[in-house]
């Protein structure tokens, strides 16, 4: 009996998930929680809407957290693992008002700072040499224009990290969507319904 209703819980609240009633889901979700390993799939569903949808990076905290604890090898651990370290940071700065920069983020970004002085010194020395760049460019314009073939417009309760997950199965790959439309988005947070994306 309790199996049953169990999987009704679920039946009812992803079809809330589906059709945009999130809060709704989440009750539903909430209510076929116990204390078994079958849980952690609904923890991480409650962690992804938390996240993508409600913008409460604290509650999705909890939820990646629950899931790692009750299947610390499941399917979705890397992805929670990445979620947590993005949430911590969001959670931080949304108590505290401020920006707040992990140590490891300052890190990953001066690596990444380095590899694009790198890459900038690569190609200035590469102009000396017009034949080459010529064919560089040619060859860049073309995988410029494969990437930028690829956008979406964004709907209501979208987040950067929603669309990472639609597009790329993982929420990682947030900042390169925002590096890829640094011209349009203001806020990272806020994105603007209606406006088209970008997808690298």
């Amino acid at each position: 009996m309790g199996s049953s209703r169990h999987a009704q819980l679920m039946r009812d609240a992803d079809n809330k998930s589906a059709q945009g009633d999130f809060e709704r889901a989440i009750n539903l979700y909430e209510a076929a929680l116990d204390d078994s390993p079958r849980c952690a799939e609904i923890h991480y569903k409650l962690a992804v809407l938390y996240d993508d949808k409600m913008n409460d990076p604290v509650s999705a905290l909890h939820h990646f957290k629950r899931y790692l604890a009750l299947s610390p090898n499941g399917t979705h651990a890397n992805e929670v693992k990445n979620s947590i370290k993005h949430d911590e940071v969001a959670a931080l700065t949304a108590l505290s008002g401020d920006s707040v920069i992990a140590r490891s983020e300052v890190a990953r970004l001066q690596n990444e700072n380095l590899n694009l002085r790198k890459e900038l010194e690569t190609r200035a020395a590469s102009r000396i040499a017009p034949e080459k760049s010529k064919a560089n460019g040619a060859s860049s314009k073309k995988n410029t224009s494969k990437k930028a073939d690829r956008t979406y417009v964004v709907r209501p309760g979208d987040t950067l990290f929603s669309i990472s997950r639609k597009f790329y199965k993982s929420s990682k790959h947030w900042k390169q969507i925002l590096e890829a439309n640094r011209k349009n988005i203001r806020d990272a947070k806020k994105l603007t319904v209606g406006e088209t994306l970008l997808i690298p």
